[in-house]
C-alpha cells in the first residue's frame, strides 16, 4: 500500500515517521456520553458502557488492487496525492473501564442507516457506521460522504436510470423520484426535463404487459398546488389526472453525476481495520477502540446483503493483506446489495426490476448454468487472499417466499444441494416473518396487521435464536469452539418443495387463506453489457432490464397445521397458538391477491374443539393440545428447557419466554 507519514508533535521525535493504519488518515471523536442502562439486549445489569460518535475521514489509492474493483472509482475527483477522498459516520459503544473489555470488537452493519448500539452484556466493543452515500444526514442516522463521478475531461458521466413508484396515495398529483424503501434516498439529476427524452409506463401486475403514459401526459414537475404541467421540477414526477394506486409507475430516464457508491465498502473495511490496529491515526489521534483481537460482523436484511457483497468483493482483507472480520453473520440476507453500480439503489427490497439476485448467491463453488454466468463463489475472492471469515449464515420463512433465497441453496437449476464450506455455517429460523416478530410472547390474535396485508401479522420471534447463533460465532472466532452442525431444508430430506398449497401440504377449509400465488418470482434479467453479474457490479445499460425468464424456486414443506419442520424451530413454534406463515396476501392497492412483500401472516388455532368443528378447521383446537393454561405453560417450559440445553436459547431468554407464556391469555381463565 502507499504510506503516508507525518511528523509528531514531540519536537525530540520530529524526524521520526509514522505509517499510516490501513487507509484512513484521520478520526474525529464529536461527542463522548455515558450508554443508557439497560440498552444492552441480553441483559438488564451490564457493566457501564460509553458512546463515543464523530467521523473519521479516510483516502483511497485507485491503482490500489484492492480498490479497483470499486466501480466509477477511477472518475472521482483526486486530492494532491492522486487519492480519492471519502468521510463517513461512526458510534462506538466501550466499556467505560478498558480492562472489562473482552476484545471483542462487534460490527453492527447499519440497516438503512439506522443501527441501534449501547452497553453489552458480553463485554464486546460494539460498533457501527456509515457506508450508504445516498442517504442525507440525520440525527442517529449512519451516513457516508462519497464523491461524484466524472467522465473524461471532467464532463458529466451519463447513463440509464430507473425509478419505480408503488403505493402511492389515491389522487396523488406529485410524487418525489426516489428509490429506497423506508428510507427514501433522492435519484440523479435528470439531464433534461424533456420527457420525449424519457419514458414512464404503468403496469397492473408484474407480469402485465407495460402500457407507456404519453409524453404529453406527464412532467418532471410539482403539481401538488399548481394544475398539470406544474411547477417544473427535476426531483419531482406529475401525471395528468393524477396516479392510479392500482398501477405500479416506472420512470427511465438519463440521469447525470452518480455517486460512488461502491466507496462505502472500502469505508467500512478501513476503519475496521484502523480500529483493530490500535495505532493512532495520521495526525496523532488516539484509537478510541482500546485492545481489539477479534473483529466479528452481523447484519440484517440490507446490511445481511452488504455482508456478503463485501465478502465477494474481496474488502475482507484490508491494503496490507489482513483479514478485516473474523467472522460474519449475514442474517435474513438473499441476495447481495446492488451498491457498488453506477446510479446505485442500496436501499431495493427484490422488486421488478431491482438488482441485487444476479450475481454469485452460494457459498461453495457452482456452476450457475441456467443462467450462462459460470462457476463462482462467494469465497473466491477470499480463498485467494486467504482472508476468509468464518460464516453463520440465519435466515427464515420470508426469505424463501419473499426475497428469493431458494438459489441459494439449490442453485438456479433448483436440482441438488449445494455444500456448505467448512468455514460456513447454516441455521434456518421456521415459519417466521422478515426478521421474526419484535413483539414476541404468544399474542391470541398475532400481532398488529398492516394495512395492506390481510392476514394478523405473525408473532413467531427469531431475535432469541438469532443471539444464539451470535454468540456461537464469536465462540468460534475467539475460542475455536466449533459450531452445532447447520440445520436448514434441503432438497434431500424432502423439506423443498415447488411453491403451491398441494406440493407444501398445506391445511384447508372453507374460507383458508392459500399459499399459490404468493411467491416472489426469480427473474433472469439482461441487464446490458455494462453490467457486471457475478459481483452486481458496473452499470446497468439497458433499462428496464429484459426479463429472460424465471428461475425455478422452492420453499419448505409444512405439517398438519401448515407449520414448517425442518431448521431450528423457537419455542413458540414448538408450542404454537396458530400457524405461522413466510408469507401473507396483499388486500388492496398494486399487486391485490398476491404475496404481501415479505410480510409473514398468522391464522390463529380455535379455542376450543366445538370451534373448528364448527367452520371445518382441521388443525387442533388450543384446548386440544394443552388442556388449560398450566398445561400450555409446562409445554412451554419444557420447550425453553430443551432449548437452552442445546444452546438456542440463552439462559436470560428462556425465563423472559416462560414468563410471557405465564402471563398470556392462551386458555386462561
Amino acid at each position: 500500500m502507499r504510506r503516508s507519514f507525518v511528523l509528531l508533535a514531540t519536537p525530540a521525535l520530529a524526524a521520526l515517521a509514522v505509517p499510516a493504519p490501513a487507509r484512513l488518515v484521520r478520526i474525529q471523536v464529536d461527542s463522548i456520553t455515558p450508554a443508557p442502562v439497560g440498552t444492552a439486549p441480553t441483559s438488564t445489569l451490564p457493566i457501564p458502557y460509553e458512546i463515543v460518535r464523530g467521523r473519521f475521514f479516510g483516502a483511497l489509492d485507485p491503482a490500489d488492487a484492492h480498490n479497483h474493483v470499486i466501480t466509477d472509482i477511477d472518475g472521482a475527483p483526486r486530492d494532491a496525492k492522486g487519492r480519492v477522498r471519502y468521510s463517513a459516520t461512526f458510534a462506538i459503544a466501550r466499556p467505560v473501564d478498558r480492562s472489562r473489555a473482552t476484545g471483542v470488537l462487534f460490527y453492527d452493519v447499519p440497516n438503512r442507516g439506522g443501527s441501534q448500539i449501547g452497553a453489552d452484556a458480553d463485554g464486546y466493543v460494539r460498533v457501527t457506521s456509515g457506508w450508504q452515500g445516498d442517504l442525507p444526514p440525520g440525527p442517529d442516522v449512519q451516513t457516508a460522504s462519497v464523491p461524484v463521478a466524472h467522465g473524461k475531461n471532467g464532463k458529466p458521466l451519463t447513463g440509464p436510470v430507473l425509478a419505480r413508484f408503488t403505493d402511492m396515495p389515491a389522487g396523488a398529483r406529485s410524487i418525489a423520484i426516489t428509490g429506497s424503501i423506508g428510507k427514501p434516498t433522492a435519484r440523479p439529476v435528470p439531464v433534461t426535463l424533456d420527457t420525449t427524452k424519457a419514458r414512464l409506463f404503468r403496469q397492473t401486475a408484474d407480469v402485465a404487459p407495460p402500457v407507456d403514459v404519453k409524453p404529453g401526459d406527464w412532467a418532471f414537475a410539482d403539481c401538488a398546488t399548481t394544475p398539470f404541467p406544474g411547477k417544473p421540477d427535476p426531483a419531482k414526477l406529475c401525471v395528468r389526472g393524477g396516479f392510479d394506486p392500482a398501477y405500479a409507475y416506472t420512470l427511465i430516464y438519463e440521469g447525470k453525476d452518480p455517486l460512488v457508491q461502491g466507496i462505502g465498502f472500502a469505508a467500512t473495511r478501513d476503519l475496521v481495520a484502523y480500529l483493530r490496529s490500535g495505532k493512532p491515526d495520521d495526525t496523532g489521534n488516539a484509537n478510541p477502540a482500546g485492545r481489539i483481537r477479534w473483529t466479528v460482523a452481523s447484519g440484517t436484511s440490507q446490511s445481511g446483503n452488504f455482508l456478503k457483497s463485501f465478502v465477494n468483493l474481496g474488502f475482507n482483507a484490508d491494503e496490507n493483506g489482513r483479514r478485516v472480520f473474523d467472522g460474519v453473520n449475514p442474517n435474513i440476507a438473499a441476495r447481495q446489495v446492488p451498491l457498488n453500480l453506477r446510479f446505485a439503489v442500496p436501499g431495493g427490497a427484490a422488486t421488478l426490476y431491482e438488482p441485487g439476485s444476479e450475481g454469485t448467491l452460494w457459498w461453495s463453488r457452482y456452476d450457475d448454468v441456467a443462467r450462462s454466468r459460470g462457476v463462482s463463489s462467494l469465497l473466491d475472492r477470499c480463498t485467494a487472499s486467504r482472508t476468509c471469515p468464518k460464516v453463520i449464515e440465519t435466515f427464515g420463512s420470508a426469505e424463501f417466499w419473499g426475497l428469493r433465497m431458494s438459489p441459494g441453496l439449490i442453485g438456479t437449476a433448483a436440482s441438488t444441494d449445494l455444500p456448505l464450506p467448512a468455514n460456513v455455517r447454516r441455521y434456518y429460523f421456521p415459519a417466521t416473518t422478515h426478521g421474526g416478530s419484535w413483539t414476541g410472547g404468544f399474542p391470541l390474535g398475532g400481532d398488529p396487521k398492516l394495512p395492506i396485508c390481510a392476514l394478523p401479522g405473525n408473532p413467531n420471534p427469531s431475535m432469541d435464536s438469532l443471539r444464539a447463533a451470535q454468540t456461537m460465532l464469536v465462540a468460534w472466532v475467539r475460542d475455536g469452539i466449533t459450531p452445532p452442525p447447520s440445520r436448514y431444508p434441503t432438497l434431500a430430506a424432502g423439506d423443498l418443495v415447488e411453491a403451491n398449497a398441494a406440493a407444501i401440504g398445506f391445511p384447508s377449509w372453507p374460507g383458508a387463506p392459500s399459499p399459490d400465488g404468493k411467491l416472489n418470482a426469480f427473474l433472469d434479467y439482461d441487464m446490458g453489457e455494462g453490467f457486471r453479474y457475478r459481483d452486481v457490479s458496473g452499470q446497468i445499460t439497458r433499462q428496464p432490464p429484459a426479463i429472460r425468464g424465471t428461475i425455478p424456486s422452492r420453499v419448505p414443506r409444512v405439517d398438519a397445521d401448515g407449520n414448517e419442520t425442518a431448521g431450528v424451530p423457537s419455542v413458540q413454534l414448538q408450542v404454537p397458538i396458530g400457524t405461522y406463515l413466510g408469507w401473507n396476501a396483499q388486500s388492496a392497492g398494486f399487486g391485490k391477491g398476491g404475496g404481501c412483500g415479505f410480510f409473514g401472516g398468522f391464522i390463529p388455532f380455535a379455542k376450543t374443539r366445538a370451534e373448528r368443528v364448527a367452520v371445518g378447521d382441521p388443525r387442533l383446537s388450543l384446548a386440544e393440545r394443552y388442556g388449560d393454561h398450566a398445561g400450555f405453560v409446562a409445554k412451554v417450559r419444557a420447550a425453553a428447557a430443551r432449548q437452552h440445553a442445546t444452546g438456542w436459547l440463552r439462559e436470560e431468554d428462556a425465563d423472559r419466554v416462560i414468563s410471557q407464556a405465564s402471563s398470556s391469555q392462551v386458555l386462561a381463565d
